[in-house]
């Protein structure tokens, strides 16, 4: 058996020093572990020989001091460099790497470092005859092979929704704290109706369920995913990625400080870092060794169905922090097995998840997917299927369960005329009055826990946003919750129209008097040109006018059959358990 030399760059670092755990058992390597402090990664080698495992050699590195010379003396097969942070980082640790003929893996997950390295190195990657893959960490390797696994053969992929959450109790090293507070208050990327836009870094976190965990806080994190699935896959809505700390007081004082920074109350916090460290021995007592990791995923399979994947995984025993390493594990067993193509590429492009599962089988891991599928909207079944299908065209694309779901056009908008419902009209977010405005509306279709589809939509006034989630009761009541009120919504059809008027309301739980509803004309309807149209006035009791909006939408994609093109109504539930690599 021919035995190759590895050398890890950072290989005493937080993430590198697992990584040489994983693999300082394998036979087929020589492990070369390094460190800028001789001593230190003498040590750590000596520590990894005396647990059983065979010899590992500890040498000093520092890429900015004769990085080349060093390289060349070490003449290493293949390096996996897990120093971090890579938010600044240059490509010239990585052409050294090439220049000296060794293949390289990198854990970069800093979205400009990702997004030029190909361009930057696939040229000298390719004249050297050596292999070159960045990203080779949760994301956006794991996430992209969840992604693709997931979506094999999809007709449509509408939205991915990702977050990963470890355990509080898990060592955090400063280069993690660094990348942190690098983007927090500051923009990161997010594909949203179909194309890259921004939002801000740990701001606007929401609670998520967690599979077998429990519901956590997650806010946007700057990665390379919504640039990168958004495009590849073809996204028509969302893609977005997000992460949270299990410790509320650390999830909630870095949403504070991004906030802050946001608005330019805060200045950079980087000079916190000592202190962070220091008071996470204080917040991380509290906390578990659980952490987490999600993939959601909607859109039409195969057939032409609406489906919901939802792919999670679950690590406890503290062994979350593993997760980042196995990718680049599973890259450096497909370089030693010869079957990883020559250039330079984003890891994902070389491994499938079942090569990163395998990796896995020693360690508290275990992951499992869930396919819901449903053919029929809840306008449908509100409306019932011969009164849905003798919709105009328009309607039924907009409302069927394989609909499109952006749709883009123009409205005209009237506010109140008086200062109260100017107020109101303020405190709820309604966009201001104008003509001829830009609109998007996204529909999420969704499958909740307990079997019951929901829409949520998202209406964009040339970036006034109003939200509300519509869901279809089991006994049959048809309800849109907007903020902190939730209004009974009769839908009813006739003469090629939709009407959704308000028939009662709550706030929260607490179920107020009809006679102080909002009243809401809502009329849908189909144009003569085809296009979907909507008109809806709002005005409360003693009050008048809130917001009066009318317009038109279409499409924003590519028009694909809808529910009137399928003949089959059912719900199907699949759960799906992938190869379970948990111990």
């Amino acid at each position: 058996m021919m035995v190759r030399r590895v050398l890890l760059i950072g290989g005493t670092g937080v993430f590198g020093a697992r990584l040489a755990r994983h693999l300082a058992g394998w036979d087929e390597i020589e492990l070369f572990v390094s460190s800028r402090n001789t001593q230190k990664a003498r040590r750590f080698a000596k520590e990894l020989t005396g647990s059983g495992s065979k010899i590992v050699k500890g040498v000093d590195l520092d890429r900015g001091n004769s990085l080349q010379a060093r390289l060349e003396e070490i003449k290493p097969f293949a390096v996996v460099d897990c120093s971090g942070p890579f938010q600044a980082a240059s490509y010239e640790t990585a052409r050294a790497v090439i220049k000296a003929g060794a293949h390289l893996i990198d854990l970069a997950d800093a979205r400009d470092y990702l997004a030029g390295f190909a361009d930057s190195l696939n040229e000298v990657a390719c004249q050297h005859s050596v292999t070159a893959l960045t990203g080779a960490s949760s994301t956006p390797t794991l996430s992209s092979c969840v992604v693709a696994h997931l979506t094999k053969n999809w007709q449509r992929v509408d939205t991915i929704d990702i977050c990963i959450t470890p355990g509080g109790k898990s060592e955090v090293g400063r280069a993690v704290i660094e990348a942190i507070l690098s983007y927090a208050g500051k923009a990161v990327p997010v594909w949203r109706a179909g194309h890259l836009d921004q939002i801000t870094g740990w701001t606007k976190g929401q609670s998520v369920d967690i599979p077998n965990l429990g519901r956590r806080r997650v806010a946007p994190v700057e990665t390379f995913d919504a640039e990168y699935l958004g495009p590849k896959y073809n996204v028509r809505g969302r893609v977005a990625f997000s992460a949270g700390l299990e410790s509320n007081i650390e999830q909630w004082g870095l949403e504070a400080m991004a906030t802050l920074r946001e608005r330019g109350l805060f200045p950079d916090p980087q000079a916190l870092i000592p202190l962070l460290l220091k008071a996470r021995m204080l917040t991380r007592l509290s906390t578990s060794d659980k952490g987490a990791m999600l993939v959601e995923i909607r859109g039409l399979d195969p057939k032409g169905t609406f489906t919901q994947a939802r792919w999670s995984l679950l690590a406890k025993n503290d062994h979350g922090p593993y997760i980042p390493i196995l990718p680049a594990a599973a890259a450096l067993r497909k370089l030693l097995g010869g079957a990883a193509p020559v250039g330079a590429r984003l890891a994902d492009q070389a491994l499938s998840l079942s090569d990163i599962l395998e990796q896995m089988v020693h360690y508290s891991i275990k992951t499992e997917a869930k396919i819901c599928q449903e053919s029929v909207s809840i306008f449908e079944t509100q409306l019932g299927t011969e009164t849905f299908q003798d919709l105009p065209d328009a309607l039924r694309d907009f409302h069927g369960q394989t609909g499109d779901p952006v749709w883009s056009g123009t409205a005209q908008i009237e506010g109140g005329k008086w200062v109260l419902p100017k107020l109101l009209s303020r405190f709820f977010g309604f966009p201001a009055t104008g003509v001829n405005i830009p609109v998007t509306v996204q529909v999420d279709r969704s499958i909740e826990e307990d079997g019951l589809p929901r829409e949520r939509w998202t209406r964009n006034f040339d970036g006034t946003i109003l939200t509300s989630a519509l869901t279809r009761a089991r006994d049959g009541v048809f309800t849109e919750k907007f903020a902190l009120f939730t209004f009974d919504v009769p839908v009813s059809a006739g003469s090629g129209t939709v009407k959704m008027p308000v028939s009662g309301f709550c706030l929260g739980r607490l179920r107020l008097p009809r006679v102080l509803a909002p009243r809401s004309n809502t009329v849908e309807y189909q144009d003569t040109e085809g296009r979907f149209c909507f008109d809806v006035r709002l005005t409360l009791p003693l009050v008048g006018l809130l917001a009066h909006y009318k317009g038109w939408l279409m499409p924003t994609g590519q028009h694909l059959p809808t529910l009137s093109d399928t003949s089959t109504v059912a719900r199907v539930d699949i759960a799906e358990v992938l190869p379970n690599p948990a111990t």
